[in-house]
């Protein structure tokens, strides 16, 4: 197992260097000069210069690569043009904010939905299966800003339970903290809740065919023993890397979530950097983003061949 995840990790320095070559050429690329920005729309030609000088603009783009690529292993991600501040501050709380609405969103994913998943495989056929199908094919079906929608009608402008936006740190209270968490994990649930029970439930149904399952109620096994100890492990394979991804795509900001509820998250702060062609910080959360997915996958890897040794194993004999 350790040298199937050193192996991982070295993969994931490789994809990492190649994401941040990609990362900082598109970015280049984008239309608009960041010197004349900064200037101001009546800034003469000088001053334009002179700040493309103060920031490096002037230098060919191997050498501002560099520079950039060796202040992100330095831990310095460069500041906001915008903000004036350092960035690595400011995508960590961003980070955290997203960390936090991820965890408990699919924490309630990963158990509500493998839990309806399974039970519609064991009631195949049954009214059980047929409600949870149903429910899945809706949850599909409408998109994630129409839930959004809906929740905030309903429990913030009718009902006026929950804060429809916003964030509150949970120095201020737990309660203030978690009822900010609320509509927008809710939401995030419902879009990913039908994928994890319908895909759940298709493996479930596929273990539940084995020789070796059959073999074990064969034996006198209980139902309950079969189903949990021997067929669950295997058809929770395919959920598990599905999972993960779901996680890099929280963590990556979930943009028009996160405008509905005001949430500043990842999604948010790519966003305002976009909108203000602030391209360091661009850079910067594109960058955290890919990190993100690239670890998120990373875990998923090592939880798959943790869980199925044939994969280790065959890394071992390739």
């Amino acid at each position: 197992m350790l040298a199937y995840t050193l192996t991982r990790l070295v993969y994931l320095a490789l994809v990492l260097a190649v994401m941040s070559v990609l990362i900082f050429l598109v970015t280049q690329a984008m239309p608009g000069d960041v010197a004349s920005m900064i200037a101001g729309q009546f800034a003469s030609k000088e001053v334009v210069d002179a700040i493309a000088v103060k920031l490096g603009l002037d230098q060919p783009l191997v050498v501002q690569y560099g520079q950039w690529a060796a202040g992100i292993l330095r831990g310095d991600l460069g500041r906001s043009l915008v903000l004036e501040q350092p960035i690595a501050p400011i995508l960590m709380e961003a980070l955290a904010r997203s960390l936090v609405l991820a965890v408990v969103a699919l924490a309630v994913v990963a158990v509500v939905g493998i839990g309806l998943g399974v039970l519609a495989a064991v009631q195949r056929g049954k009214l059980t299966d047929q409600l949870v199908s149903g429910i899945s094919y809706l949850g599909i079906a409408v998109p994630d800003f129409f839930w959004a929608i809906v929740l905030v009608l309903i429990f913030g402008s009718y009902m006026k339970l929950l804060p429809t936006g916003g964030y509150a740190p949970i120095a201020d209270g737990f309660l203030p903290w978690a009822s900010h968490l609320v509509l927008p994990v809710i939401t995030l649930v419902l879009m990913l809740l039908a994928r994890i029970a319908r895909l759940t439930r298709s493996s479930m149904i596929d273990v539940l065919q084995t020789n070796y399952v059959k073999f074990a109620r064969a034996k006198g096994m209980p139902e309950s023993v079969v189903i949990l100890r021997h067929a669950l492990k295997n058809a929770l394979l395919p959920t598990i890397t599905v999972l993960a991804i779901d996680f890099g795509l929280i963590l990556g900001g979930v943009v028009v979530i996160e405008t509905i509820f005001s949430y500043p998250g990842m999604g948010r702060l790519l966003l305002f950097a976009i909108q203000r062609h602030d391209l360091p910080l661009i850079q910067a959360t594109i960058l955290v983003v890919s990190a993100a997915y690239c670890l998120a996958n990373l875990t998923a890897d090592l939880l798959y061949a943790y869980v199925n040794p044939k994969i280790r194993h065959g890394m071992k004999a390739a």
